[in-house]
């Protein structure tokens, strides 16, 4: 017991230390304090989108959904946040740019600005924070897990020290603070998610070995559609365009388009984000998959735990913290960047409609933050749904969002209203799938709310005044043609209820989704260099 308090104390000391160090560069201004006065070079900005996105979620919940669906979740979240982040230059080039014009701070800001309507902008912030509270309260959630595993402590206490702890360092010192405690968690989370996977394949003989004794005893989880037939074609296409669509729209990696020091610096993020996001998601799901040999029976809420569990039961009390409080690194490297945009969204967004002028200080921000900290720690101790089932309505709902910000870019004169009825006409619809209203033809809801978001946008502009369409260049439809070429190559339906061959254990089709993620990257590499001449 006393190495772990040890190495628990030590590794909230450092984050805080981090934190307190960073503080010292500030001065108290919004831009400074929300967006680290707009000068996140490529090794940092790269580091905190990384480790921002890759929240309890990724530890937790994929561990998870590895377990219970097997290898057909790595994909999913492999390549799909990968794919996804062609909006880091599609979007944040354009938010960037928009962003550094009129000293933009939050989302809202530049939906105001584009269309030049107070009451739009208040709509889309309201839309943004209470979408964003369930995802906010995933991470809490998960700490109680990990506190639990360790210490047998209550869901509430882990719940609450995990968030005293992150609410202490982002306080103090805004993105700053967040950013570089964002790097350190995200090596120390990798580092020690492999250290994990070592740990395990080690105990059962090796990579290979390991792997094979799963699919001899469970070969449903090594094929898709999975052990329960959760992915079938038309899921699999709903997470790949949801993550497409819901991703750029979280506030805190929104946010970080604006804290870029260059466009190079988000062209970078891009180009390396499918094969970060390769190696991350590959960790928890293999240990997902392997936790059969140690946990064969678990259920529902029950698997997350996996993680927990397969630490506490094959590793010292040395390597089972360390690697434990990686997932505490995910966890807390989501939730301050999620408080911290939250906080800048209420006092420029939502704190004038109360005051009727914004926030001049840093002080109604970090009040905001602790509201939130709040409500998001009483929705994680009342849930009583898993950590990807709480994820997917919030993902959900911020998709909605993305027609708005999307369109309003690259439309000559886009309409407010056009606007207003694509997002109230995508989150009742949100509302009506998650009180099971109406059907989704085997989809997640996310595609019925995305296609009537758009279709909602686009017909009322139409109707006010036209579509003015933006011109393309040679180079943007060759890009179009191959990024949509490697989607489509995703939707590899062909290989479908069957194993195949493996290597290294695991079956070919999951290696050819490594390949599609390596073939982005070196597309994504074409774009930017051309896109400099």
């Amino acid at each position: 017991m006393l190495t772990k308090i040890v190495v628990l104390t030590v590794y909230f000391l450092v984050v805080l230390i981090l934190g307190f160090m960073a503080k010292s560069r500030l001065r108290d201004g919004p831009s400074d304090y929300f967006l680290a006065g707009r000068g996140l070079g490529p090794f940092v900005l790269v580091g905190t989108m990384a480790a921002t996105n890759f929240s309890a979620f990724t530890v937790f919940g994929a561990s998870g959904a590895g377990y219970r669906e097997g290898l057909s979740f790595f994909p999913i979240m492999a390549f799909g946040t990968g794919f996804m982040a062609l909006t880091f230059w599609l979007v944040g080039r354009k938010v960037w740019e928009w962003g550094r014009t009129h000293e933009l701070v939050t989302p809202a800001e530049l939906v105001e600005q584009v269309y030049a309507s107070r009451p739009l902008a208040g709509l889309f912030a309201l839309v943004m924070v209470v979408f964003t509270v369930p995802y906010l309260a995933l991470q809490p959630l998960a700490g109680a897990k990990v506190l639990g595993q360790l210490f047998g402590l209550p869901a509430w206490a882990g719940a609450s020290l995990v968030t005293v702890i992150i609410l202490a360092y982002t306080l103090r010192g805004g993105l700053k603070a967040v950013a570089w405690t964002d790097v350190f968690q995200g090596i120390f989370m990798l580092v020690l998610m492999a250290g994990a996977l070592g740990l395990v394949v080690s105990h059962y003989g090796g990579w290979g070995r390991a792997f094979d004794q799963v699919r001899q005893a469970e070969p449903a989880l090594f094929s898709r559609p999975g052990p329960h037939g959760v992915y079938s074609p038309a899921v699999w296409f709903s997470f790949m365009a949801l993550w497409f669509f819901c991703d750029p729209m979280f506030p805190q990696l929104f946010q970080r388009f604006y804290s870029a020091r260059s466009q190079g610096s988000l062209g970078r993020t891009m180009a390396l984000y499918p094969l970060i996001c390769t190696v991350v998601f590959a960790l928890p799901v293999a240990l997902g998959v392997l936790g059969h040999l140690a946990f064969p029976n678990l259920a529902g809420r029950e698997s997350d735990a996996i993680v927990p569990l397969l630490m506490t039961h094959l590793a010292g009390d040395l390597m089972g913290t360390l690697v434990l409080a990686a997932g505490l690194a995910a966890l807390m490297s989501t939730m301050d960047s999620q408080l911290l945009t939250l906080s800048s969204i209420f006092s420029r967004d939502l704190f004038p409609y109360l005051r009727g002028r914004k926030a001049q200080s840093g002080l109604v921000g970090r009040v905001f933050v602790v509201i939130l900290a709040l409500a998001g720690l009483a929705v994680a101790l009342l849930s009583n749904t898993t950590i990807l089932q709480l994820g997917l309505t919030a993902f959900t709902g911020l998709a909605a969002l993305f027609p708005t910000v999307f369109l309003g870019l690259y439309l000559r004169k886009p309409r407010a209203n056009a606007a207003i009825v694509s997002i109230l006409a995508g989150e009742v619809l949100v509302l009506a799938y998650h009180f099971k209203l109406l059907p989704t033809g085997g989809f997640l809801p996310a595609v019925p709310v995305m296609a009537v978001s758009c279709a909602a946008y686009l017909a009322v502009q139409l109707l006010s005044g036209g579509l003015s369409l933006p011109r393309f260049s040679k180079r943007g439809w060759l890009a179009l043609l191959l990024f949509g070429g490697i989607f489509l190559a995703a939707q590899d339906y062909w290989a479908w209820g069957r194993v195949g061959g493996t290597l290294a254990g695991w079956p070919l089709w999951a290696w050819y989704f490594v390949g599609l993620s390596l073939l982005q990257t070196c597309f994504s590499a074409w774009w930017l260099r051309t896109s400099k001449k």
